[in-house]
């Protein structure tokens, strides 16, 4: 299903793919760094508690060491007329203060204890400090009360009160750094787990970090790279010449479209190819040809001139002999008859020489050509009721289908030359009851005729000699062969274009002329769209 999403879809995800693979990555980059700067944090702020701890439980000694000097002044016992001496009012003062020291001291290790709602750690928790805290400030506050007696100081039994808070005290504040030293020592025990965990989680997301990006390069090679590579090689391909070779990609997306979208480019170069190649060959026949005919008409041209003579003489000969045969033969001789047989066909076969040359030397004339607006079907029709009253083709069917009219810029008389000689070897090629069939239609600014018939066709290799000077294939034997060959000359003399076809022997020929449509056609043409819109 991956493979037939759009390549933007693709790079989309591959980058999603990436977001993920540095997500993993930093995301457990960054639980261990914060875990390590908590506890770094932690053990600094709870170690900065020990002077602070220290300091309190010192004053809370020289506290009670103030309370100890007390006792000497009771033991002496100087107090004279009820009046308090000096040394008890020193000795009040000198308690007060030390008091004040250890508050102080109180106050400065409660500011550096760890706030309650702070995140909850096993080196973090402070709550049996505060606890301690708080019974401190309780004694302390007891101590303050008794304290407040001007008394106390020759009172055994207030003092021996403050010994016992004092001694309360004293050992309320040498339980606070014991907590810190208890928690350090068994902190080892607490962090073991959850390093444990960090290296676990550790390596988990490096393992899947790496997965992601086998699974990222794989889906990128083979979205992108494996596709560009085959690209690659086929265009190659393609440029050395193998216009056979076709791009296949299974990835349907751009990549594939782009890869089908060079195949039709290559087949169609191919066909294109193909085709110019096709009408190279065709152009190079038509020129071998022409330079065949014109060789043709250049020998013709001498020739001819040089054979019509001697055939003249010998039909005037051959006639006065025929004439004086008369003379010397008896009416009654049989050799009479035969005689006058020969010198007939001698000058028949003359005369026939001698129309010949004269097609020669019709092929050979290269001059202008005087044309005319023709209407091509009025052509046709006359051609044809003339064809058809030749005996030897009465019982072969000649059709002309039914159109408009089609007028050519030509010479009639050579045209009509043209389309004769199309028709009489189209009826030569067919049997008794064939079929010849000719139609006139105007298509892309030419006139075509086509003459087709259901004779004996023609195979590729009569196709490709069939409008070559003396070459003929009729059925009979007869023909000089020119008669395609003129017909030729004069289409292309024309500016027009004859060619033939046929699926091969037994299965019919057709020929075509095309010749481009005279001006006023493409005025009535022009003409008539615009009415009609």
């Amino acid at each position: 299903m991956l493979s037939r999403w759009p390549i933007r879809n693709k790079l989309l995800l591959g980058l999603a793919l990436l977001l993920v693979i540095v997500s993993v990555l930093s995301g457990s980059s960054f639980i261990g760094i914060y875990a390590y700067r908590d506890l770094v944090k932690t053990i600094n702020h709870r170690v900065s508690e020990l002077p602070l701890a220290t300091e309190l439980s010192q004053r809370a000694g020289d506290l009670r060491l103030s309370l100890a000097d007390s006792k000497v002044l009771r033991d002496m016992r100087d107090v004279s007329d009820g009046e308090e001496p000096a040394t008890v009012q020193l000795a009040r003062t000198d308690f007060q203060v030390r008091l004040m020291e250890v508050r102080t001291a109180l106050d400065r290790y409660a500011h550096q204890l760890i706030p309650r709602d702070a995140p909850a750690t096993a080196i973090g928790d402070s709550t049996r400090e505060w606890n301690t805290v708080h019974k401190i400030e309780l004694t302390l506050d007891e101590i303050d009360e008794l304290q407040r007696s001007e008394t106390w100081v020759l009172d055994a039994s207030q003092a021996g009160r403050l010994d016992e808070e004092l001694q309360r005290l004293q050992t309320l504040s040498f339980e606070l750094p014991g907590y810190l030293h208890h928690k350090l020592s068994d902190y080892k025990y607490d962090v073991r787990a959850a390093y444990r965990t960090l290296i676990v989680l550790t390596w988990v997301a490096t393992i899947l970090a790496l997965v992601l990006m086998a699974l990222f390069v794989h889906l990128f090679y083979r979205w992108v790279f494996r596709p560009l590579r085959i690209l690659i090689k086929g265009s190659r391909r393609v440029a050395t010449g193998q216009f056979g070779y076709r791009i296949h990609l299974d990835t349907r997306d751009e990549m594939s479209e782009l890869a089908e979208a060079m195949n039709a480019m290559t087949t169609q170069f191919e066909a294109i190819r193909d085709d110019l190649d096709r009408q190279v060959r065709e152009r190079t026949q038509q020129v071998v040809r022409s330079e065949q005919l014109a060789s043709v008409g250049f020998l013709a041209a001498g020739v001819a001139h040089e054979i019509n003579n001697p055939l003249a003489s010998i039909a005037l000969c051959a006639e006065s002999l025929e004439s004086r045969a008369g003379e010397f033969l008896a009416a009654d001789n049989p050799e009479r008859e035969v005689v006058g047989k020969y010198l007939r066909m001698i000058q028949d076969e003359a005369f026939r020489c001698k129309e010949i040359t004269s097609k020669l030397l019709d092929f050979s004339r290269m001059g202008d050509i005087e044309r005319q607006d023709t209407d091509l079907r009025e052509l046709v029709t006359g051609v044809i009721d003339m064809v058809r009253h030749l005996g030897k083709y009465q019982d072969k069917q000649l059709t002309l289908v039914e159109g408009q009219s089609v007028v050519v810029a030509a010479n009639p008389q050579e045209i009509k030359q043209v389309v004769l000689n199309l028709l009489t070897n189209a009826l030569d090629s067919v049997d008794k009851g064939g079929q010849v069939t000719v139609e006139i239609k105007a298509a892309n600014r030419f006139a075509e005729l086509t003459v087709a018939d259901n004779g004996c066709g023609m195979t590729p290799e009569v196709l490709k000699h069939l409008f070559e000077p003396f070459f003929t294939r009729k059925r009979q034997g007869e023909g000089t062969g020119l008669g395609l060959s003129i017909s030729y000359r004069i289409v292309a003399d024309h500016n027009g274009q004859i060619d033939a076809a046929s699926e091969g022997p037994g299965r019919g020929s057709r020929l075509r002329v095309k010749l481009p449509l005279a001006i006023t056609t493409k005025h009535k043409e022009l003409r008539h769209r615009y009415q009609a819109a």
